[in-house]
């Protein structure tokens, strides 16, 4: 049995996102919460979020104990680009791409 959680249109870049996500992948949910929470990067905090929500989602609906949770499959998806102009020399302009990730987490149990 798995419970699944999906965060959509995160605004960090996804290559941003995948360094945070491959700490954790594999990991137990306890413990990859305490990678997250001494990790210094900005996209922790969504990450540590979706984690705990994929976690309630396992206890809640599908009656899984939290203590024998483990992260089966977490990955990262590039979301819709923003694109934005900014100004340059001589009348020119460049495009900014302020890029959104769609993150997936699915936790399942041990086979004790």
């Amino acid at each position: 049995m798995e419970a699944k959680a999906v965060a959509r249109y995160i605004r960090i870049s996804p290559y941003k996102v995948r360094q945070v996500v491959d700490l954790i992948r594999g990991k137990d949910c306890k413990e990859a919460l305490a990678i997250l929470k001494f990790t210094p990067k900005r996209a922790s905090k969504p990450v540590m979020k979706i984690l705990k929500s994929a976690m309630a989602n396992a206890e809640h609906n599908y009656e899984m104990d939290e203590d024998n949770l483990y992260i089966s499959k977490i990955y990262v998806d590039e979301g819709p680009t923003l694109k934005r102009y900014k100004p340059r020399a001589m009348g020119r302009a460049d495009m900014i791409r302020k890029r959104t990730s769609h993150i997936t987490v699915v936790v399942a149990e041990k086979e004790v």
